[in-house]
C-alpha cells in the first residue's frame, strides 16, 4: 500500500478539525487553534488551515451547493463524517488548486475507510455532480 502524500495526511488533520467543529457546534477557525496549540513544536502541515479557512469561507455556498445536489439528503441527515468530507472536496474542487479527479478519489478514499459502506458511493456521485455543475456556478 503505497504511503500517504503530505496533502493527504492534510485533508484527514482538515478533517479531524471541521468533524469536531461540527459535532461541538464550534467554529471551526476555533477547533485548528486548539489543535495548533496541542502540536506544540511540530508544524502543522499548511495545507491544513488552507483547507478549514477555505471550508469555513465559503461554508454557506458549500452547504447550499450539497444541500441542492443531494439528491434526498439533507446535511443534517448525512453523517458527520460524510458531511466534512463533501465539503473539503467541495472546496478543493470549486476554490482550491486540485483536479476535481483527485479531490473526487481522495474525499471517496476518506470516506470509504472512515464512514458507512455506502459513503464512498455517495461522495463519489455528489462530488462528481458538483464538479459537473462548476462551470455553470457564480464563484466568488
Amino acid at each position: 500500500m503505497p504511503k500517504p502524500s503530505a496533502r493527504s495526511k492534510a485533508r484527514r488533520r482538515a478533517l479531524d478539525v471541521l468533524y469536531e467543529a461540527d459535532i461541538r457546534s464550534a467554529a471551526p477557525l476555533e477547533v485548528l487553534h486548539v489543535h495548533e496549540e496541542q502540536i506544540g513544536s511540530t508544524p502543522m502541515n499548511p495545507y491544513v488551515r488552507v483547507l478549514v479557512e477555505g471550508v469555513a469561507d465559503h461554508a454557506e455556498r458549500i452547504d447550499e451547493l450539497l444541500e441542492t445536489y443531494s439528491k434526498g439528503w439533507s446535511l443534517a441527515r448525512m453523517p458527520a463524517v460524510d458531511r466534512n468530507v463533501l465539503r473539503i472536496g467541495s472546496w478543493e474542487i470549486l476554490w482550491g488548486d486540485v483536479p476535481a479527479p483527485i479531490a473526487i478519489a481522495e474525499a471517496v478514499a476518506i470516506a470509504t475507510e472512515l464512514s458507512t459502506e455506502d459513503s464512498g458511493p455517495f461522495v463519489n456521485g455528489l462530488l462528481a455532480q458538483i464538479a459537473e455543475v462548476k462551470p455553470r456556478l457564480a464563484l466568488n
